[in-house]
This record gives structure tokens, sequence and C-alpha cells, in this order.
């Protein structure tokens, strides 16, 4: 249900961007849990708080890169320029909220009990995949989808053209 209401706000308040982030959010869930088949991971109640707080940052650093997108669109920036500098003007935000959280998480691996330690473990790799997620994932899935600077874009991206 979670995902569920996460993806239909994103739509509907972000629009087309918020299209892309959920799919990049599937597959940052499918690169996820396949790293957890891999290595293995037993999924306990601590893993399970882990990957959903990794999976709340995924959206929020999604959140975070839109929110620069419409600013940099309503400042007048053709659509990849925009999306360029989105991106750009998003890193340190994301950079630093995700490595403050890494090192946090490996603070608790390196001095605490198991349940807590599967907590850091799975949230460090959530975090590692939510940053190629929305750094890589959703910027590729935005430049293939919005090639030219036509006006009907600006709508979908949720911003008005200058």
């Amino acid at each position: 249900m979670g995902f569920l209401l996460v993806f239909i706000f994103m739509i509907l308040y972000y629009r087309l961007p918020g299209l892309l982030a959920n799919i990049a959010l599937l597959s940052y869930v499918f690169v996820l849990l396949s790293i957890f088949k891999l290595i293995p991971i037993t999924l306990t109640i601590a893993g399970i708080a882990g990957f959903i707080l990794s999976v709340g940052m995924a959206v929020d650093a999604n959140i975070l890169i839109f929110e620069r997108l419409k600013e940099e669109l309503r400042k007048g920036l053709d659509i990849q320029a925009a999306i360029n500098e989105a991106f750009k003007r998003a890193w340190p935000s994301i950079r630093d909220g995700n490595y403050s959280t890494i090192i946090t998480a490996a603070i608790l691996v390196w001095f605490s009990t198991s349940s807590v330690k599967g907590f850091g473990i799975t949230l460090i790799f959530g975090i590692l995949v939510s940053i190629f997620s929305c750094m890589f994932v959703t910027k590729i899935l935005l430049k293939i989808v919005v090639r030219n600077n036509s006006k009907k874009w600006y709508w979908l991206l949720g911003a008005k053209p200058k």
C-alpha cells in the first residue's frame, strides 16, 4: 500500500517526472532485492526497516531533482539545459544527506548487535543503489523521453514556459 500511495502521489504532483521516478524506483527495488539475494542478506524486521528508509531516501532524491527542474524551467532555460542544471544543483543536497546516513549506518554496523547490524547493512546498500537510481536511471529516462524543447513538455514537467 505504501508503494502504491507513493506512486500515485509522484504521478499526480510531478506528472511526467513522477512517472519516470516510479519507473526508476521499480528498477531500484529490483536491483536492491537482487543484491540481497546474491549476497545473501536475511531480511529481518530491522532489515526491512532499513530497506523502507532507503526507499524513502530514493524518493526524496527524486523530489529534490524535480523541484530544481521546475526552478530552472521557470528561469527560462531550455528543457535539456534545465535537466542538466537540476541534477547538478540537486547533487550536493543528495550527496550530503546520503553520505551522512551511510556514515551513521556504518557506525551502527561496526558497534552494534546483530539486528541493528542488519538495519545498517540494508540501509547502506539501499542508499548506494538509490544514488545510482536517482542520479543515473532517472536522468537517462528524462533525457530519453524529453528530447526536444516543445511547449507541451513544460506542462508535463510541472512548469510554465517563460
